[in-house]
């Protein structure tokens, strides 16, 4: 299997797909629907995490269309009730074949980001789609987290020294943490068409819902971060700030694109 730094059998990953479930499903599904995404399509979702975009995939084909929802731990989605149209399959996006081809929609969102070999994969994800069919990538650009508000420059100062080696961490796991910005040149080289871009971001106050993701992020690899040098009073300041409303951090811009394969299919794509 593929490294991952964030490992979804470790204990904060429920935390951490709550949070993303919660402050980017309503966005991601917004993109999901301009595709025109309707009854009885063929839908393959990647790295589905919790399975809510599945489920809601699964709510706009109906019981003519089929969603497949990929991951590699998917216990997390199989605590769902699904309907029978939707199914859920344990499966490496790397390694293994793909479970099906001619897809009128495929969709993975921060999936690729921590894939070394992510530029293959895109060339396999695009080769599942029939002609004319959309695949919509959703990647965290990791670069633009500024510190929006802090009680003091020391603890804008600690945030962005844990958030800077977390990220150092991820890129030593093979990880891009700028790839949300390489999506769509990519999804071009890849001979996709008509491809659009939109990206989401909002302010994270200390306390909220979405700046969670932060400290389950750091909790789950706390000894990496340790052993790259934070320090225990550092880490404990961290925290502290993402506990206290007066600080506020910009989200992670995730940036969605979406394109089609040509109708007329190109060897490039095939």
């Amino acid at each position: 299997m593929s490294r991952y730094l964030f490992s979804n059998v470790a204990a904060e990953t429920a935390g951490r797909f709550s949070v993303l479930e919660e402050r980017y499903d309503p966005f991601s599904t917004r993109q999901l629907a301009l595709t025109g995404v309707a009854s009885g399509w063929r839908c393959l979702e990647v790295g589905g995490g919790s399975g809510s975009l599945g489920d809601w995939l699964g709510a706009r084909v109906g019981a003519d269309g089929e969603v497949t929802v990929t991951d590699l731990e998917p216990r997390w989605a199989a605590t769902r009730t699904r309907p029978p149209q939707v199914r859920l399959l344990r499966h490496d996006i790397v390694r293994a074949p793909l479970p099906g081809s001619g897809y009128d929609l495929v969709h993975a969102r921060l999936v690729l980001l921590h894939l070394p070999e992510r530029l293959s994969v895109l060339r396999r994800l695009v080769s599942a789609l029939r002609p004319g069919g959309w695949l919509v990538l959703e990647e965290f650009d990791c670069g633009w987290t500024p510190v929006l508000a802090a009680p003091d420059e020391e603890t804008a100062r600690v945030f962005e020294r844990v958030h800077a080696t977390l990220l150092g961490l991820l890129e030593q796991a093979g990880a891009d943490p700028l790839w949300g910005r390489r999506v769509f040149g990519a999804m071009r080289a890849a001979g996709l068409t008509d491809l659009a871009a939109t990206v989401y971001a909002e302010a994270w106050p200390g306390g909220g819902a979405g700046i969670a993701l932060h400290r389950h992020n750091a909790d789950q690899v706390e000894g990496g971060l340790a052993a790259a040098g934070i320090t225990g009073r550092e880490l404990a300041r961290f925290r502290a700030a993402l506990a206290d409303p007066v600080f506020v951090v910009n989200s992670y811009p995730l940036v969605s694109v979406r394109g089609r394969r040509p109708a007329e299919a190109t060897e490039a794509t095939r």
